[in-house]
């Protein structure tokens, strides 16, 4: 049975960090592009990052950038997401989900292969 099991969400300040992990059942993380997509309040889903099976190719969406790094332990069959300098409108649900399409980057989470529950952030003074 595949399983995706997000955690690491939580309630953190703007300017805060908080890292994600998704640890992956089921399947091996190594062979699929790793992805994670989230959904603000009211909003429509929206892709975060994708790590490649091609040996580790990053990509960031530009609301993101040089704020949140993409990781993956492939012994521990995780994702991560370390999030730093976390604004306001990162409140979102995180959910971690996985591709063996030619396509990458992508937002509806019915487009992946498999996908987690999502972990709930949100940034608040």
């Amino acid at each position: 049975e595949v399983q995706m099991v997000e955690s690491g969400g939580g309630s953190v300040q703007p300017g805060g960090s908080l890292r994600l992990s998704c640890v992956a059942s089921g399947f091996r993380t190594s062979t699929y592009d790793m992805s994670w997509v989230r959904q603000a309040p009211g909003k429509g889903l929206e892709w975060v990052s994708t790590i490649r099976r091609d040996g580790g190719t990053t990509y960031y969406a530009d609301s993101v950038k040089d704020r949140f790094t993409i990781s993956g332990d492939s012994a521990k069959n995780t994702l991560y997401l370390q999030m730093n300098s976390l604004k306001p409108e990162d409140t979102a649900r995180y959910y971690c989900a996985a591709s063996r399409g030619r396509l990458f980057k992508l937002s509806a989470l019915v487009l992946y292969d498999y996908h987690g529950q999502g972990t709930q952030v949100t940034v608040s003074s």
